[in-house]
């Protein structure tokens, strides 16, 4: 291929490439690819291998030479990369120049232009010289225990009340049977019997529970509620129904007390072992706590430990990810407490520093990780995948085959893994010292670095 390659500009980590592809070399492709696929047609009328040139350019015409672009693309592409001695930070952008209909007919060249984000060159810190502090907390036998009579309290069981005045409260269990209706109408899903409902639970819409407080045993009331504007059934979301509601049973809660029994009943062997799975369990969620705190601490000193050019493009698409959520969180009111009242100006320059942050890091564990031939394995990838599937409950085979399929989902999953296994490189070379915290400190959330925010 005769391609044609201009540097259009060159600043900085950007540059900037005009490409051209003759459309004398495009429609030799598209010979070539007529040629190609010529003896594989069957085609009506026509022998096998015997079909006219000229018929097959009739019929795939189009569908072939959108292929020869796009081949020819990738190439010319590749060639200004390899020319160039061109690491990009990213995918490079493509912009058509010309009339690509007539490309599309071979009456004109392939043109377009070609901006690259180029990939800073630095020298990352060595991780042995890096000294770092790691919080760790053991749960104590008091937290244990109150952990296990919280499981207790959990797991009661209920009994009915009896007497002719009893009336449930907040805490009760009920037993009801009901029909919803709107406008009139019963609707799908909206009729139960036998319904067993710890009133301030939340497991149903706001206002129903609340409305079942001080019912009778065997009364029956209309429940009136308005199902919220986001409800997940689309043809019931803010629309006001009616529940005609038949409380057949009022239940008390009964404690259980934290006794061999209860493990039992919860399928353990006895107390001593419920104990251990709970020691078990608050140690695992002490540990990712420590760790969530040792990798923060090893991203901060990594980013005051390098300072070089960043590729504006990873910037601006970074930056303009976290505004978009600024600006939804905003318009929901769940805006932080302590940006609510900061001009947009402030809050854009702190926001764009915080993404600088994140692509500064990007780039520096990405390379500590090619320095050191970090990959993720099929393996780890295919866990990913099933553990994002299995999220989706009865469609996760679905949604698995669908990940399997989809390569910028994979990247996504793998992104985090790849970068988790380099922050484990890294403190497995650094210097890391365990500092015993309270469990106060180890569960408290850590502000932004000084100078990240005012």
């Amino acid at each position: 291929m005769s391609i044609q390659i201009v540097e259009k500009s060159g600043e900085g980590l950007s540059r900037v490439y005009g490409v051209t592809v003759p459309a004398s070399d495009l429609t030799e492709r598209l010979e070539a690819r007529v040629a190609e696929i010529t003896p594989t047609l069957n085609i009506k009328g026509f022998r096998p291998g015997k079909v006219p040139p000229g018929h097959v350019r009739r019929l795939y015409g189009k569908q072939l030479m959108s292929e020869v672009v796009q081949a020819s693309v990738n190439e010319s592409t590749q060639k200004v990369l390899t020319d160039n001695n061109l690491r990009p930070a990213g995918e490079p952008e493509l912009k058509p120049e010309g009339d690509f209909e007539a490309v599309m007919d071979g009456k004109a060249d392939l043109a377009y232009e070609l901006s690259i984000d180029l990939m800073p060159d630095f020298e990352p810190v060595d991780a042995a010289t890096l000294t770092l502090s790691r919080p760790v907390y053991a749960p104590t036998a008091e937290e244990i225990d109150e952990a296990v009579a919280d499981l207790a309290k959990q797991n009661r069981t209920f009994e009915p009340r009896t007497g002719k005045t009893v009336k449930a409260k907040d805490g009760d269990q009920v037993v009801i049977d009901f029909v919803g209706r709107v406008d009139g109408e019963a609707f799908e899903g909206g009729t139960a019997t036998d319904v067993e409902l710890v009133l301030g639970s939340g497991q149903f819409i706001p206002g129903f529970e609340e409305q079942l407080v001080g019912a009778k045993p065997d009364s029956e009331l209309t429940v009136k509620v308005t199902f919220p504007e986001n409800y997940q059934a689309a043809n019931l979301a803010g629309k006001s129904a009616e529940f005609e509601t038949k409380v057949k049973e009022v239940r008390g809660p009964v404690d259980s007390p934290a006794d061999d029994a209860f493990a039992e009943r919860l399928g353990i062997e006895n107390l001593e072992k419920l104990k251990e799975l709970v020691k078990g369990n608050l140690e695992q969620q002490y540990e990712g706590a420590s760790r969530f705190k040792l990798k923060r601490a090893l991203l901060d000193v990594l980013d005051t430990k390098h300072d070089f050019p960043l590729p504006p493009k990873m910037v601006e698409a970074e930056f303009a990810s976290i505004w978009s959520q600024v600006q939804q969180d905003k318009e929901t009111g769940d805006l932080p407490p302590e940006d609510a009242d900061k001009p947009e100006e402030q809050l854009t320059k702190e926001y764009r520093k915080i993404a600088e942050r994140r692509v500064r890091l990007g780039l520096v564990l990405a390379e500590i990780g090619r320095a050191n031939n970090v990959q993720v394995t099929d393996q780890e990838l295919n866990q990913a995948i099933m553990a994002e599937a299995r999220k989706y409950g009865a469609q996760a085979q679905e949604v698995f085959n669908l990940l399997r399929e989809n390569q910028n989902a994979q990247a996504q999953l793998r992104a985090p893994i790849f970068e988790d296994k380099v922050v484990d490189l890294i403190v497995s070379k650094a210097n890391v010292e365990d500092k015993a915290v309270s469990k106060d400190e180890l569960m408290k959330e850590d502000d932004l670095p000084d100078g990240y925010s005012e």
